[in-house]
């Protein structure tokens, strides 16, 4: 394939507008050919910022025109997750979920099975294995700088002001909504990708919007084969951030706070092109050792736009998919689980 790849949009909230328009569009290897989405202020926004991309009204319409498409970027809410991406499958189209790539554990094996069977690329849309503190982290974990590491604590929190849509102030945190499939999903992953398999795990989904019908402020705990302890706290509900992460070890402890500027860089207009995006201002830097002997440590430049090369070449056969479907099947089977065991 050496023409560009061209991609295709499903939604365009956040996820669509603010991480994978700006992602594709800047990369060389890509065209952005297709957005889809049935609201009229979004059509026309997108249709502003991106005047060669056709915009289309409904998943029907882009099926239609599916020979036009290489690849489809899932960014519905995600409830719909598993049941867009089983139509653009069983199209034939090579699929890039958002995610959570499922609601449910079976739903997300159904979608993984269905793509293998048919022979097409599935992968997940895990970003934040990219972000420049996760790379920090994973090097200093990786040099040894920690030693034997004993407690990883990973934090994604705020105060949340803005509108929350529709979809997410309806959906109960069984079916989707709330921060622990939201955030969570990240968080699992990234604990995951530092410390391997889950042998056991506990969680506090706990809600305190008046008449929440998910949860707005959890906290989940994986206790890894390899003996580390994650503790994973995830909120939009918090007055004071605790840090971003908080890494202990036999030979010191790395401490970080604030979180990664891409996402915030993205929604401000910053280009992936731009010489600063993903780079993190020194004052930012987590620190390295002891109470009274800790040093800033240089944030890894985060690396968003790396996704999508990987996928890039292995569209193109040169390489393996940016992140395994089956991954997402460890934070999918926690999620559910303790939803099931926090009935609300």
């Amino acid at each position: 394939m050496s023409d560009p790849i061209r991609a295709a949009i499903i939604g365009y909230g956040l996820a669509g507008r603010v991480f994978h328009a700006p992602l594709i569009s800047a990369d060389p290897a890509y065209e952005l050919a297709g957005i889809v989405t049935a609201n009229a202020e979004r059509s026309a926004a997108a249709a502003a910022q991106y005047p060669s991309t056709r915009i289309l009204s409904s998943v029907d319409e882009l099926l239609v025109a599916g020979d036009g498409f290489d690849v489809v970027v899932v960014c519905a809410p995600t409830p719909d997750h598993a049941a867009v991406a089983t139509r653009t499958l069983e199209r034939g189209l090579a699929t890039v979920v958002d995610k959570p790539l499922a609601v449910q554990s079976v739903e997300a094996a159904e979608l993984i099975e269905l793509a293998e069977l048919g022979g097409t690329p599935l992968t997940v849309f895990q970003n934040r294995r990219w972000d420049g503190d996760f790379l920090t982290v994973r090097k200093l974990v990786e040099s040894g700088a920690l030693g034997d590491v004993w407690r990883f604590e990973s934090r994604f929190e705020w105060r949340s002001t803005r509108p929350r849509p529709q979809w997410k102030q309806e959906t109960a945190g069984v079916d989707g909504g709330g921060v622990a499939y939201d955030l969570g999903a990240h968080l699992i992953d990234q604990a995951v990708q530092l410390f391997g398999p889950v042998e056991s795990y506990y969680g506090e989904l706990d809600r305190h919007r008046p008449a929440a019908v998910n949860d707005d402020d959890s906290f989940i705990a994986l206790t890894h084969s390899s003996g580390v302890r994650s503790h994973l706290a995830m909120s939009s509900m918090v007055a004071q951030r605790g840090t971003r992460f908080r890494v202990l070890g036999s030979s010191g402890g790395f401490t970080k706070w604030g979180l990664d500027p891409q996402e915030s860089q993205l929604a401000g207009g910053m280009s992936p092109l731009d010489g600063a995006f993903g780079v993190e201002p020194e004052q930012a830097w987590g620190r390295l050792g002891r109470d009274g002997e800790a040093t800033a440590v240089p944030t890894e430049r985060g690396g968003y736009r790396e996704f999508y090369a990987r996928l890039a070449g292995a569209l193109r056969g040169s390489g393996p998919l940016p992140v395994d479907p089956r991954d997402a099947l460890v934070a999918i089977g926690i999620i559910e689980s303790l939803h099931a065991a926090n009935p609300k």
